[in-house]
């Protein structure tokens, strides 16, 4: 369950959303501007709404009134962006590591190997991040994600830089962890046709 009312102020942008679904995949779409990223860092705890709450399964991650409000690491939430960000300076296992190396061995839900099989990096392991395609680095970026075992994965807008060969070779893992990992997922995009593919619950902004 995803339960939130944000009202978020920063400067002359006012933003004031309510969502909740207890759906597997939500996607969010809106035009840019719009504040699909604001809200994405809000429920990441990187900006702090000026009111409302932020309640994921049965945590309270934020709440004005309650004076809740949870530090990013402790909300343990997965970020792909749309560029991937993976470090240049860390080869394709060193990058899929970071995450994985900063919890306990009781916080991890996955292997190291099960998410590169999934994810199909096996053949990467060693490769600089300048090595790979598009595709190659949201997959690893999103491998990076997964073996930090989030509470919850964001995505902002993780496929907008690629051409449609590489969003058509990403969508399928996308739907894998669906179907196949217990982590519910907040997809932004300005792509309806996109989101579609993986959720019919669709939140406007």
């Amino acid at each position: 369950m995803i339960d939130c009312h944000l009202h978020i102020q920063q400067g002359q942008f006012t933003l004031d959303q309510h969502f909740q679904s207890d759906q597997a995949v939500i996607g969010l779409l809106g035009a840019s501007g719009s504040g699909k990223t604001t809200i994405l860092h809000s429920i990441a705890g990187l900006i702090r709404p000026k009111s409302g709450w932020i309640k994921i399964g049965d945590q309270t991650w934020f709440d004005a009134v309650q004076k809740i409000n949870l530090s990013t690491q402790q909300r343990r939430v997965g970020l792909v962006f749309q560029d991937a960000q993976l470090f240049p300076h860390k080869n394709v296992r060193q990058n899929l590591m970071f995450g994985f190396n900063y919890i306990s061995p009781a916080e991890r839900h996955f292997k190291v190997d099960d998410v590169v099989e999934l994810l199909k990096l096996d053949h990467l392991i060693g490769r600089m991040p300048i090595k790979l395609s598009g595709g190659e680095k949201q997959r690893v970026a999103l491998g990076r994600a997964l073996l930090y075992s989030p509470n919850l994965l964001l995505l902002d807008e993780p496929l907008s830089a690629l051409d449609a060969a590489h969003k058509a070779e990403i969508i399928p893992f996308f739907q894998q962890i669906k179907q196949n990992l217990n982590i519910p997922m907040l997809y932004v995009s300005h792509d309806k046709a996109e989101i579609e593919q993986l959720t019919n619950t669709l939140w406007y902004l």
